[in-house]
């Protein structure tokens, strides 16, 4: 694997083959530790033919950059869960009004 860096950016600039011969494919961690740091790996991770094959792309994150966009995301995850909440509610208070509305009609024709 050829890996060149522009703007500090790691690119890639051969095809990278994983120990069972595949073209290894780039991915991105989504763990806590490794939170957007891109890796190679087989491109059959997951199957039971998959071999062991694993290489990171981006170098270490610094722990001050982790601790930052784990905040971010820990908001964002909070601002959405909100905003399903809110949905929730507001489908809530439609129905009732509509209930509302029908009771209020059946007693104006009654």
């Amino acid at each position: 694997m050829a890996t060149e860096y522009v703007d500090g950016n790691a690119q890639i600039t051969e095809q990278t083959l994983c120990m069972c011969g595949r073209s290894a494919t780039m991915r991105t961690a989504w763990t806590e530790n490794n939170l957007g740091r891109r890796f190679l790996g087989c491109s059959f991770y997951g199957r039971p033919d998959a071999c062991d094959y694993f290489k990171w792309v981006d170098p270490i994150v610094q722990t001050r950059y982790k601790s930052i966009i784990n905040g971010l995301l820990r908001n964002a995850n909070q601002k959405d869960e909100l905003v399903k909440k809110l949905q929730r509610k507001l489908i809530y208070h439609r129905i009732v009004l509509a209930m509302v509305v029908m009771v209020v009609l059946v007693r104006c024709v009654l």
